[in-house]
């Protein structure tokens, strides 16, 4: 502001100037003109001006002595040292005496015309001078308005600088206080979000929009530690009090070669399950991120191509009819949801597996039905929550985490529908426009997911990357 307000005082100042500057010029080229005609070859001036703005006039010869002058004094008004020695008739030098600041009271503009002629006691020189007294008095008061002008701008400039400062960092500030808040353990917790307007679109708003989507992915890895925390205590429990049990069991009494590695075995299968579980729970609470595109049909062709080396011929089917299809869960994901999926329907269901897919309304349909007896329905509410399993699987292997890990994976915008014989059970946020359940009585679990628009990626992998099935 202040090299602004600088600038612009000083382009006033020099317009001013030149202005005031050229009245000046004009008076002293007429007076000079004038004079000029009068001055006789001795010098004498024979007739003095009158009606002009002019201060004095003096006549002087080639060694600077004056021949005539319109006010008494012997001192020229320019010395002639000052004046060029090489010249010719009509040249002329405008000089000004005296200065500006301070104040001088017989400031003058001279301005000297060469006569041509030279030699002692013969005219060389008429010298004019106007004052300079309005002039000077002008632009003094200008330098004071301008700069009392330009320090009560600056001043306001800095006021109003600071109000609108202040109002703009006003959010920030707000947000600092309630991320304090956050960081302090307030009521709430992370469940707490910023203040955002929802009416507004600039960098502080979008910063505050930014904060609070950070928070969303720090509550939801907060609320994966926990949830894993919380299953592997729960889960792990009842394996690793048995394993003890075992031990203790073997260690009680002295036991042949053939009964140790008997109780080896047992042993081993304990720690095989207590590692399938564990991987399980490590899968559930791992966090997967959203890619720009991945290829929904691809990566389901090439799971069902490992999978079936693990199942007889005609037990597994599969109808895919959405090639080029692209939804936003990364390739491991999507992957991992139709694994679960599928083994889910072998541990529970009955042969054939019927695997589908197709396109509906912006929308990825994935569905596996088998021809089993389906799920009582009482347990249709529930069978997305961790750990639930019926009463007749529960002498099967298995944690009762399948289907609650592919709701899950879920992204934003997707559903996991359980159906049997007109009975629906959704999981998932969901979307607008998603389309109806399309497929027979037999029990079907669909996975929903949005489907992603505009041109694929150019580079990645490819969605091929797909996790097999585990045992």
């Amino acid at each position: 502001m202040l090299v602004l307000l600088t600038s612009a005082g000083g382009f006033v100042y020099w317009r001013v100037e030149y202005a005031l500057d050229r009245g000046l010029d004009d008076d002293l080229s007429t007076a000079a003109s004038t004079l000029a005609t009068r001055v006789g070859e001795d010098g004498e001036v024979s007739a003095p001006l009158t009606g002009t703005p002019v201060a004095a006039w003096q006549v002087l010869d080639a060694d600077g002595q004056v021949l005539d002058s319109s006010t008494p004094g012997e001192v020229p008004l320019l010395p002639v040292t000052e004046l060029p020695t090489d010249h010719a008739a009509g040249d002329t030098v405008t000089e000004d005496v005296g200065s500006l600041l301070p104040a001088d009271a017989g400031a003058v503009r001279v301005r000297a015309v060469a006569l041509g002629t030279s030699g002692t006691g013969r005219p060389a020189w008429l010298l004019v001078a106007v004052d300079r007294a309005h002039r000077d008095e002008a632009l003094r008061e200008l330098v004071l308005q301008l700069s009392l002008t330009s320090l009560g701008a600056l001043v306001v400039s800095g006021f109003v600088g600071d109000l609108l400062a202040r109002a703009a960092l006003r959010p920030v500030e707000r947000y600092r206080t309630r991320a304090l808040q956050i960081a302090d353990g307030a009521k709430g917790g992370l469940a707490l979000r910023l203040d955002v307007p929802p009416d507004r679109d600039d960098e502080i708003t979008r910063l505050g929009a930014t904060f609070n989507h950070l928070l969303d992915v720090l509550a939801v890895a907060l609320e994966r530690e926990q949830r894993f925390v919380r299953d592997a205590g729960h889960e792990l429990r009842t394996p690793l009090t048995l394993l003890r049990t075992r031990i203790q069991l073997t260690l009680r009494r002295e036991r042949s070669t053939e009964e140790l590695r008997a109780a080896l075995r047992e042993l081993e299968v304990d720690v095989d399950a207590l590692a399938e579980l564990a991987s399980v729970l490590l899968a559930g609470a791992a966090p997967e991120s959203l890619g720009s595109g991945t290829d929904a049909d691809a990566t389901a062709r090439a799971v069902l191509r490992d999978y079936a080396a693990l199942v007889p011929g005609d037990d597994l089917r599969t109808d895919l009819g959405a090639p080029g299809a692209r939804v936003s869960p990364p390739p491991s994901s999507l992957s991992r949801t139709l694994v679960n999926l599928l083994d889910n329907a072998r541990a529970h269901g009955a042969a054939p597996v019927t695997v589908t897919s197709r396109t509906d309304a912006g929308h990825y349909v994935l569905a596996v039905a088998d021809a089993g007896p389906g799920m009582p329905p009482a347990l249709l509410a529930t069978a997305t929550e961790r750990f639930v399993r019926g009463d007749e699987a529960r002498g099967r292997a298995g944690s009762g985490l399948g289907l609650s890990l592919v709701a899950g994976l879920l992204p934003p915008g997707g559903e996991l529908r359980l159906c049997q014989r007109g009975e629906h059970r959704v999981e998932g946020p969901g979307s607008a426009g998603a389309p109806p359940c399309a497929h027979t009585d037999a029990f079907t679990v669909t996975v929903v997911l949005p489907l992603v628009t505009g041109p694929p990626p150019g580079t990645g992998s490819g969605p091929g990357a797909t996790a097999g099935p585990t045992a």
